[in-house]
């Protein structure tokens, strides 16, 4: 990696037999921590943590926020296209036209182009969740200081994307193209993590759950990861019209913290019965609900997760005494 790079947290590092690579992915950690401490109370945990996840969101901003207005592209110093698209949910169609660039203003020899022409709400979202998160830790901790600084990264990250990727005839945010700021017409799965987030007004939340309602978004088992109207849609299309537990339960989660727990309900509770009749896997068929993918897959967990977030309204889960035996 060159020298520049340095506190990228990389989800994987691929070697030999396969080509040598290694790349970043969605910024959460610091969500995913949160989660952890909301569970165990532990502040040793945090103590340990916290700095380091400040410097891996501020390598965020700095290598991924290339104009410094708050949105935040793909890229890798592989300078190989796919590798960019492994950072976050690798083959949406809002990406098809993703090009990596040398960056808008940074020069010199050791520069390459590593840098996505597009600025993806997914990702973008993500980020602000992970520092919504690193916010509440700090000021866990006493660390009021910290605190503030996210604040402030969130605050401005939050207006460029009302300012910038609202798009209210679509419902919903869309990714915009790097230096115009054009919007990229094209409704991901993506355009709805914002909701998790808590990006969106009040009033934004409420179209885009009426957009969330209707049919092209509707499949038998819901959420589809692109638009059914969208002639790149396929059934059991990788991030192109499959259905994936995580992002089911995140879209929810944001829905009933908007007020929408019916919608929210109905998504988990079709989710889960699904999962029930045809097994748990790695992602699903947006039509038949057949599983597609790798069997078991650790981040359908989530499944779990949405009845323990209460969440769901047909499907409940008890647990265990902790005091009783077995």
């Amino acid at each position: 990696m060159p020298d520049y790079a340095q506190d990228m947290i990389t989800v994987a590092i691929k070697t030999a037999p396969q080509e040598v690579r290694q790349f970043s992915q969605i910024p959460i950690l610091a969500w995913g921590v949160e989660r952890v401490y909301r569970r165990n109370g532990d502040k040793q945990l945090l103590e340990q943590c916290l700095g380091r996840l400040e410097r891996f969101h501020d390598w965020y901003w700095r290598e991924r926020d290339l104009n410094s207005i708050g949105l935040v592209t793909v890229g890798s110093y592989s300078g190989k296209l796919q590798h960019a698209r492994w950072e976050t949910f690798d083959y949406e169609c809002n990406m098809d036209n993703l090009k990596l660039t040398a960056h808008p203003s940074r020069k010199g020899p050791s520069e390459g182009a590593w840098y996505g022409n597009i600025c993806v709400t997914g990702n973008t979202s993500y980020l602000i969740m992970g520092e919504r998160s690193l916010a509440r830790l700090a000021r866990i901790v006493g660390d009021r200081e910290m605190e503030a600084r996210r604040k402030r990264r969130i605050d401005k990250a939050i207006k460029a994307m009302r300012d910038h990727m609202w798009d209210e005839e679509a419902g919903t945010f869309l990714s915009v193209k790097r230096d115009t700021m054009e919007k990229v017409p094209v409704v991901t799965i993506g355009s709805w993590i914002p909701l998790t987030a808590g990006v969106p007004t009040k009033a934004m939340a409420r179209r885009m759950a009426e957009v969330l309602a209707t049919a092209a978004w509707q499949t038998p088992l819901p959420v589809p990861t692109v638009d059914r109207t969208d002639p790149r849609w396929k059934s059991n299309g990788f991030w192109r019209g499959d259905v994936w537990p995580p992002t089911n339960y995140q879209i929810a989660a944001g829905l009933a913290a908007y007020g929408h727990a019916d919608l929210a309900a109905d998504i988990c509770d079709k989710t889960i019965a699904n999962a029930i009749t045809n097994g748990i896997n790695e992602h699903y068929n947006s039509v038949s609900g057949k599983g597609i993918g790798v069997k078991d897959y650790c981040m359908s967990c989530t499944l779990v997760t949405m009845m323990l977030d209460g969440l769901t309204q047909k499907h409940k889960l008890n647990l265990r005494d902790k005091k009783s035996p077995g």
